[in-house]
């Protein structure tokens, strides 16, 4: 194994094999498209949105809430009226994987309309 110049030998750890199986697991891993929910329980408003990934879409959203710059007004005053604990996430619906890009994008917003007008809710 070559040494980075200025480091030490005893310093360098070589990737282990633990690491690299979880890494290609991870690029691996079957992503799930949908419909979700935010509601705020004082209010009782929602807003309804589409992801092509829901076991992510959560974190982004709570981040950018965090951050003080969500796209939709309504939600980002909720957050800051009633913070993180005012509001829940879920799931409407889980799409099956779809072999091709334009079937599920179309399916989304599609279904998308549909929890719109179920959950009389705005979109995200």
């Amino acid at each position: 194994m070559r040494t980075p110049v200025g480091i030490p030998s005893s310093k360098v750890h070589p990737v282990s094999i633990d690491r690299k199986a979880a890494i290609a697991a991870y690029k691996e891993r079957k992503s799930v498209a949908g419909i979700f929910v935010v509601r705020c329980a004082a209010t009782g408003e929602a807003w309804v949105g589409q992801a092509p990934n829901l076991d992510t879409i959560q974190n982004r959203i709570w981040f950018s809430l965090r951050q003080g710059n969500h796209t939709c007004r309504d939600l980002q005053a909720a957050w800051n009226a009633h913070g993180e604990t005012g509001l829940s996430f879920g799931a409407c619906e889980r799409l099956e994987d779809e072999e091709s890009a334009y079937v599920r994008n179309a399916l989304l917003k599609e279904r998308m309309l549909h929890w719109l007008a179920e959950l009389k809710a705005e979109a995200i």
